[in-house]
């Protein structure tokens, strides 16, 4: 009998945990690096809390269904300052966002942009989540400056987590429009891609707001930004696919 038990015991502990379904998941990369100072680190962490507390976003998961999200903050080094959690509704959305309001600054490094794409991508593969897609939403205020980096690194990455299965690649800058060049040629990509502007962090909140509601909804967009997003990264479309072979196998 003990001998039975025993069994039934390592058999269980050896059974592969099921992932939980969900229609998202969704990495967010924020910007801590020396460039963001003390008051635009407070605003830029108040604007994801508060994305989490609204209308926009709740509304999008109650049309779509569960999603999972993790907040990373990133500048020489990643830090994840709140971890993998599934959000169904607005209570454990408003969860996230008291989470994230707990959260403190861990650094204020340089901007090493692909490091963080990279790291994205390896905690997708160990989060516990199945997801109808895989979003990296990447915010910053300026280009990768890691020594021996820069945009041919930044451009590497992405391609790698394309190849690794990551649907999209969005961001969200602040400062100059000439950052939408850098991210339309190395940072954005896949199915469906789209990147946005502010002028300073003060308008950050609306702004990542919206982009989080979009990405939870994916809505249609018009076929020239599809075809500019096919371009900016057509190694994500052999992702695409083969996730959706996975999904339906």
């Amino acid at each position: 009998m003990k001998t039975i038990l025993a069994l039934a015991i390592v058999a269980v502990l050896a059974s592969p945990v099921l992932a939980v379904s969900v229609a998202l998941e969704l990495e967010l990369l924020a910007d801590v690096s020396g460039s963001v100072s003390t008051s635009e680190f407070t605003l830029q962490r108040t604007g994801y809390a508060n994305a989490f507390r609204s209308a926009t976003v709740h509304s999008a998961i109650a049309s779509q269904g569960p999603i999972a999200v993790r907040l990373t903050y990133w500048g020489t080094n990643q830090h994840v300052a709140v971890n993998w959690t599934l959000i169904s509704d607005a209570t454990s959305a408003n969860a996230f966002a008291d989470a994230i309001d707990a959260a403190g600054r861990p650094e204020s490094g340089s901007t090493y942009m692909a490091n963080a794409i990279n790291f994205a991508v390896a905690g997708f593969a160990t989060n516990n989540f199945q997801g109808q897609r895989q979003v990296i939403d990447i915010s910053g205020d300026g280009t990768d400056n890691a020594p021996g980096g820069g945009p041919s690194s930044v451009l590497a990455a992405r391609d790698n987590a394309f190849t690794a299965g990551i649907d999209t690649i969005n961001a969200l800058w602040i400062g100059s429009s000439s950052l939408l060049t850098y991210g339309q040629n190395y940072v954005i990509g896949g199915p469906g891609a789209f990147q946005d502007v502010v002028s300073n962090f003060a308008d950050f909140s609306a702004a990542i707001e919206q982009k989080i509601g979009r990405e939870i909804t994916n809505p249609p967009i018009p076929e020239p930004v599809t075809l500019i997003s096919v371009l900016a990264g057509s190694s994500a479309l052999m992702g695409y696919v083969r996730r959706r072979h996975r999904a339906a196998a």
